[in-house]
């Protein structure tokens, strides 16, 4: 049994008898428990639930990949000591390049779902968690490859967790489309689950040349790597909204285009906050990762993004500019059938945007200045000297 909440014999943050350590299961259990009220979105109490113990098991997560984080007293076993604050940490596969294009593979943490329950709101525990946090995470599971930074997507705008090193990126912005009852494009095909594997490794190995390839950029240049396990975890959680919710599963992933060589993709997924039927739902079709092959203005940092768009021909870029349209029409049909609000495209290229603004899609851009925010801490190298990298492709898929 968890001792009584007693207000006056709380321990101090500041006291030595609290520490940082991992939950057990039964103690993750409590965790969802507490936060079902704020982050089940559409879901039921009990299936909420239990869609924290699959996502807990999807391959982001399994075998270590999630780490579930408490703030607890030292002199208490486990699951009999109070929880102060909790949070969880994803291991992200990342790949990290120089000026000179040396690329390193390395890890990034994403942090997500901090929540200290309101019994212990204004104590300073959730400052006390993340200054262990930040501490921890510097060496954690550093056993194959270089820690070089850990990144969260703040709810409660740019200033709080700022004070414990992780900064604003640079950019938080999106673009957002209606959705539309659309006719599908005969240029377009549907992206199923069994072609997920394939498409992402394709990605990366995109993504792994561009980093190759030298830059002027002062900086060292970073990235998530968009693989299969981050659309798995996505994928899960839209499967248990929309069997609640309409009592089947999306077939479609996404959608592709245009000839190989020179195709346009776009995967995706179908956020619930709310049920359909409620005023303002705010229900989401977020575009997780948008990739145009050969696209010069793709995978770099902003500064070195000022090409324009190497077609062979202008009869091939054409076509290509009608795949994107395609591509991202058919995402508005694909929210539209599934009862969601708004199509989210997270940071697109210059390109992506450029032909975007030509084509007369209605859209507009959101600054994200409260809401999933997104916010880096970097390691400094052994010199202590090392300067922060520079982040790119921040799109919605490393979101966790």
């Amino acid at each position: 049994m968890e001792v009584p909440i007693v207000q006056h014999e709380l321990p101090d943050s500041d006291s030595p008898n609290l520490e940082l350590t991992q939950a057990t299961p039964k103690e993750c259990a409590k965790i969802w428990t507490y936060t079902s009220a704020s982050w089940r979105d559409s879901l039921t109490v009990p299936v909420y639930l239990q869609e924290q113990l699959c996502l807990s098991n999807v391959p982001l997560a399994r075998n270590g990949g999630m780490t579930t984080w408490i703030l607890v007293e030292k002199d208490l076993p486990p699951d009999q000591r109070r929880i102060f604050c909790s949070c969880e940490s994803f291991l992200k596969r990342s790949l990290m390049s120089s000026t000179n294009g040396k690329a390193e593979d390395v890890i990034i943490h994403g942090v997500a779902s901090v929540f200290c329950p309101l019994e212990y709101r204004r104590r300073g525990y959730a400052a006390r968690h993340m200054k262990e946090l930040a501490k921890a995470l510097r060496t954690w599971q550093s056993h194959d490859a270089r820690v070089v930074g850990s990144v969260l997507y703040s709810d409660i705008g740019k200033a709080y967790y700022a004070k414990f090193g992780w900064k604003p990126h640079v950019s938080n912005w999106h673009m957002e489309f209606p959705p539309m009852n659309l006719p599908r494009s005969p240029i377009a095909q549907d992206i199923v689950e069994d072609d997920l594997e394939r498409l992402c490794e394709r990605d990366e190995a995109i993504i792994r040349d561009a980093m190759a390839k030298p830059t002027d950029e002062g900086k060292k240049v970073v990235t998530i790597l968009p693989d299969l396990d981050h659309m798995l975890w996505h994928i899960g959680k839209e499967e248990f909204a929309t069997k609640q919710l309409f009592g089947q599963r999306p077939r479609s992933k996404g959608v592709i285009a245009g000839l190989p060589g020179r195709q346009v993709w776009a995967l995706w997924t179908h956020r619930y906050y709310m049920h359909p039927n409620s005023e303002a739902a705010g229900n989401v079709l977020y575009i997780l990762r948008l990739v145009v092959e050969g696209d010069e203005t793709a995978n770099k940092p902003s500064s070195c993004r000022d090409k324009e768009f190497q077609g062979e021909e202008q009869e091939e870029q054409e076509r290509q500019v009608q795949s994107l349209i395609a591509v991202l029409q058919c995402a508005q049909a694909e929210a539209a059938e599934w009862q969601l609000d708004h199509v989210k495209l997270w940071e697109p290229t210059p390109w992506v945007q450029d032909v975007i603004r030509k084509s007369n899609i209605f859209h507009r851009i959101v600054e994200r200045e409260e809401d999933s925010v997104t916010s880096c801490l970097w390691y400094e190298g052994d010199s202590g000297q090392e300067t922060a990298p520079q982040w790119i492709n921040n799109e919605h898929y490393a979101w966790c």
